[in-house]
């Protein structure tokens, strides 16, 4: 590992920037934007491995995985990722600082467009076209497709600055880098198992407390020992079954439903 000479023009940088507006296109519930990520790098991969059919091969299919970004981040992750590529790192390694990007930047861009620039000038139009502008839906149609490609462009500068002017600092840190994005990507899951997953027992046992006959939920008794212990078993089988079994997605979806249906019909699960 180490620098090397780079291969990526700052055309082909902007070239994926723009190509992050058909990012949808490949959209499905087994990798979301997955397929579609992959496409908006293929052809600068095609262009850093020229000379390795294999090793375009492989960073190929590395994308094709479940990623779920808002689109108008998506190319400061992508610009990034191509700068470490170019640099020759691991293809692994960067793609643990990838996946530990989608989540905050997700939160990031949808509150900023959804939550921020579609809100505001939806305002700003909407009462002018109260007024008798006629054109304020025209003008509103292209400041919002004006404004997020600003951001796009912005943020796929941002990404690859960032990646070409820390290669050096990267490079020597990038085991310690890699290990704390698998960090925080494994906190990220973790909570959203936790707040997602639903999973509570609906079995109850009566007791004697102090002569009196009480009625105990064994689903509390889990809570006090280790709370969320069902959700995250729900979690861990299906990371097995995708993971280690090759089950997809609609086939981890049937036996879910399968099994809910089953336990709460037999009044194991509430």
């Amino acid at each position: 590992m180490g620098s090397k000479k780079h291969l990526l023009s700052k055309k082909d940088y902007l070239n994926v920037t723009l190509r992050s507006y058909i990012l949808q296109n490949g959209f499905n519930y087994t990798n979301y934007q997955g397929t579609g990520y992959a496409n908006i790098l293929f052809p600068a991969l095609k262009k850093i491995y020229k000379d390795d059919s294999d090793k375009l091969k492989k960073t190929t299919i590395s994308n094709i995985e479940f990623y779920n970004v808002n689109p108008q981040t998506v190319p400061f992750v992508s610009s990034l990722q191509l700068a470490l590529l170019d640099n020759g790192e691991d293809v692994e390694n960067v793609r643990t600082i990838k996946m530990a990007l989608m989540g905050p930047l997700a939160g990031i861009g949808d509150a900023l467009s959804q939550f921020g620039i579609a809100p505001l000038l939806s305002t700003i139009f909407a009462s002018m076209a109260m007024s008798g502008v006629s054109v304020a839906p025209l003008l509103f149609l292209f400041s919002i497709v004006g404004i997020n490609l600003i951001v796009k462009l912005f943020l796929g500068w941002l990404g690859f600055k960032m990646g070409t002017d820390a290669i050096e600092m990267i490079s020597s840190q990038i085991s310690k880098i890699s290990r704390a994005a698998n960090i925080v990507g494994v906190t990220v899951i973790s909570g959203l198992a936790v707040k997602f997953v639903k999973a509570n027992l609906a079995i109850e046992y009566s007791t004697m407390i102090d002569g009196e006959e009480q009625i105990v939920a064994l689903q509390e008794v889990f809570d006090q020992i280790l709370p969320n212990i069902l959700p995250a078993g729900v979690t861990l089988l299906c990371f097995y079954l995708i993971q280690k079994k090759g089950w997809n997605v609609y086939k981890v979806l049937a036996l879910l439903i399968i099994l809910g249906i089953a336990l709460s019909y037999l009044g194991i699960l509430q």
